[in-house]
């Protein structure tokens, strides 16, 4: 869908963010040139695997100590 306006656009924003939860690209012009694209916006629902980067990282033991005054 091609919106002509952004007046338009934000007239009617809420159905237009219907119609792209539906699956469509919604084009946004200005002084009839394209400037913007809604499109829907991709869940990376990506299950993460607990203790993947065990033996990867290692913390130094004297991470948590401050240094000294006058050292930095």
């Amino acid at each position: 869908m091609i919106v002509n306006t952004i007046t338009e656009a934000k007239t009617h924003f809420s159905s237009l963010i219907e119609r792209v939860l539906e699956g469509e690209e919604v084009i946004i012009k200005k002084a009839g040139k394209p400037v913007a694209v809604l499109t829907e916006y991709p869940l990376h629902n990506k299950q993460r695997t607990p203790g993947a980067l065990k033996g990867k990282i290692h913390i130094a033991g004297d991470f948590d100590q401050l240094p000294s005054q006058g050292s930095f």
